[in-house]
């Protein structure tokens, strides 16, 4: 049986930093990785360029259940440190005008070799297809078991193996069931960051446009989070970024809480309004303009004759009204292969919230998405992955 001072289960990237942190601090340190190669939602992440942090970066992007743990973490590990990290490692990073960090080659690639160069450097070795089934804990010690049969003991262990989205790059909340097992309470996980599902004429005529739009999310008849950005209309909803930053509170709604009367509400035109939209469409209806081009100019010409199809000689104030509000009833989400995040995890009500290890087991400690922490899309669930992650390594 191999012995080390910390295991590290999850080589994803708050996994990688723990290794990284514990090493520096002297501890002998393993990763013990599920899939062929450490990584993967690294080379993923941010359209494959890694979206590594935000600058306006703390806690009230974040749900507001993990605040005073975000707060506690990035205390110790913020802005500066991330920055200071990469840098030391050779990562040369530049910020967007919203406060995005990137590295200078647009290539999360960059961001992964200089993890595994550090990781070289340490001498830090890593197990790949060892996936942990069991974990045993008497006398201080744990012994984890993978699925052949092989153990690693250990004094710390640092349980680092995310959520349940994209479960093909690795995490597909099997890790929850360890934490379960030590008695953790498990927030029910459920998809986030993620395309929605709405039966709706609309979307079906509108199928492949995209739009720059407001979209709001609207539950039991109280509004919530609203974002602008890219609006995709699909043949099963909708997509692009405006719908994916509110999709968590409704798929919290729709698969947590078991909620019917959930919609989303969208501005197509949120750069003109009401006044001078109902001005300019009854403009060119007293012109005589046909009703397939009244929209003609403000948004793609396959909205003209969508519109005129789906509400015909309505007039002008129930286009300005489908315009300016229309509602969408959603019946779920894409699921866990097409989300983002996850939503939910191991209660941070069991952790301490300046360590991140666990109030019920001694040696026991948590880092990244297996938590229930999930940020604002834009660089806040990466940071927190390095930040829990370097913070988790550090005590021995």
């Amino acid at each position: 049986m191999k012995k080390f001072s910390t295991l590290i289960i999850g080589g994803g990237p708050s996994g990688i930093v723990a290794a990284i942190s514990a090493k520096r601090v002297g501890q002998d340190v393993i990763i013990c990785e599920r899939m062929p190669r450490i990584g993967r939602k690294i080379l993923v992440s941010g359209n494959g360029r890694c979206n590594i942090l935000n600058e306006k970066l703390n806690e009230s992007f974040y749900n507001q259940t993990a605040r005073n743990m975000v707060r506690s973490i990035f205390e110790k590990f913020g802005e500066i440190s991330t920055y200071n990290f990469f840098k030391e490692l050779g990562l040369e990073v530049y910020s967007r005008r919203d406060g995005r960090v990137f590295p200078i080659t647009n290539q999360s690639s960059s961001v992964l070799k200089v993890l595994e160069m550090e990781l070289e450097r340490l001498s830090v070795p890593v197990e790949v297809n060892f996936e942990v089934s069991r974990i045993s804990y008497s006398k201080g010690r744990f012994v984890a078991t993978s699925n052949g049969n092989k153990n690693i003991e250990c004094e710390k262990l640092v349980i680092a193996g995310g959520g349940k989205s994209y479960p093909a790059l690795g995490s597909d909340g099997n890790c929850y069931k360890l934490a379960k097992e030590f008695g953790h309470k498990i927030i029910e996980p459920v998809p986030a960051a993620s395309p929605l599902l709405v039966k709706d004429r609309l979307c079906h005529a509108l199928q492949g446009q995209k739009i720059f739009a407001s979209a709001k999310s609207i539950v039991g008849g109280k509004e919530g989070y609203e974002s602008y950005g890219d609006l995709l209309f699909t043949k099963y909803g909708l997509s692009g970024t405006a719908i994916i930053d509110i999709s968590e509170d409704i798929s919290i709604a729709i698969n947590r809480d078991n909620k019917k009367d959930v919609c989303v509400s969208i501005d197509m035109v949120p750069f003109m309004d009401r006044e001078t939209l109902k001005s300019e469409i009854k403009r060119r209806i007293d012109k005589g303009w046909k009703a397939d081009d009244l929209l003609t100019g403000i948004l793609p010409n396959k909205f003209g004759t969508a519109f005129n199809d789906l509400l015909g000689r309505r007039g002008a104030e129930n286009i300005i009204n489908t315009l300016k509000n229309r509602l969408f009833k959603v019946t779920g989400t894409r699921g866990w292969n097409e989300a983002y995040l996850t939503s939910g995890g191991i209660d941070t009500r069991d952790i301490k919230e300046s360590t991140l290890e666990s109030k019920l087991v001694t040696g026991l400690y948590f880092a990244g998405e297996i938590l229930d922490v999930s940020g604002r899309r834009g660089g806040y669930n990466l940071a927190w992955a390095w930040a829990s992650g370097f913070v988790s390594g550090l005590t021995s």
